[in-house]
């Protein structure tokens, strides 16, 4: 490793990717039997846990752009998953919910992902959990702040 090099063993941040990484792929794995991938169960639970949010709202949520969630959200709507107003109630927005048969599909997928995240945390103490709970929403706020100049 050079002076001015990332260190890969001991970069938090590649750490992190590669977490993220881990995480995608075995979510993935357990959604796929249930015909979901990370992007659409993404959709589907903020939808469950926030009705009414926006297709912007949702492409912040789900980490994807905004052409890619309103494709999603076609598809989501011709299938049945979600229904959405002809016509914004208000400006430009076209607040999106849930349909009965995408809280049933949710429900399953919801299911699925925790057993994932149970299984990530599985060596983990309760106070190491909520020490790296804090330690993430700390990066994260970090990051954040950082990226306003501030």
């Amino acid at each position: 490793m050079s002076q001015d090099g990332v260190d890969l063993e001991t970069s938090v941040g590649y750490l992190l990717k590669e977490a993220s990484s881990a995480l995608r792929t075995a979510m993935d794995e357990v959604l796929r039997p249930l015909g979901m991938n990370v992007t659409r169960y993404s959709c589907l639970e903020l939808l469950a846990q926030r009705p009414g949010l926006s297709n912007s709202e949702l492409a912040r949520g789900a980490f994807v752009t905004r052409q890619s969630m309103n494709v999603l959200l076609q598809t989501l709507e011709r299938e049945g998953f979600v229904t959405r107003p002809a016509e914004a109630p208000v400006g430009k927005v076209l607040p999106t919910r849930l349909t009965p048969l995408g809280r049933r599909s949710i429900q399953k997928a919801t299911v699925a992902v925790r057993s994932v995240e149970v299984r990530m945390v599985a060596g983990l103490t309760q106070t190491e959990q909520s020490g790296a709970l804090r330690m993430l929403q700390s990066m994260v706020h970090s990051l954040r702040d950082g990226a306003d100049g501030g």
